[in-house]
């Protein structure tokens, strides 16, 4: 990981659109939604629509003028360090929870143990990472 100047740089890999038939869902390039089903005929979709081709497009010409190679994602410090404590958060509400299920916890114990849990994956699960315009 690199520090720029306008937050950090992390390199990360999308996944390639698997092939047709294989059975996993298809997503966008840019957004990550998950593509339509795409009859047998054509190329494959990358995009969801015109929007995503364009900001993919964008973030490629953006980058190859900085110098960056194309995986490239800019994160703002204060983006990352709360990922991080979301993550944190996480991994101590797991850890409660395998304590918990080593000793003979009452079903009130529990209960509270795996609120915590689900409050913790539902902060991640609503985090995105949204482009700048």
């Amino acid at each position: 990981m690199a520090q720029h100047a306008t937050g950090t740089v992390t390199q990360t890999r999308l996944s390639p659109a698997p092939n047709r038939g294989s059975g996993e869902e298809r997503r966008c390039g840019w957004c990550r939604r998950v593509l339509p089903e795409q009859g047998s005929v054509g190329r494959p979709r990358l995009y969801c629509g015109q929007a995503c081709r364009q900001r993919a497009y964008e973030q490629r010409s953006a980058t190859a003028k900085a110098g960056l190679p194309d995986d490239v994602v800019l994160v703002s410090r204060a983006e990352l360090d709360g990922l991080q404590d979301r993550l944190y958060q996480l991994r101590c509400a797991l850890e409660d929870v395998q304590t918990l299920l080593t000793e003979k916890p009452t079903k009130a114990e529990l209960e509270r143990s795996l609120a915590d849990l689900v409050h913790s994956t539902g902060r991640l699960d609503r985090l995105w990472v949204t482009e700048r315009g």
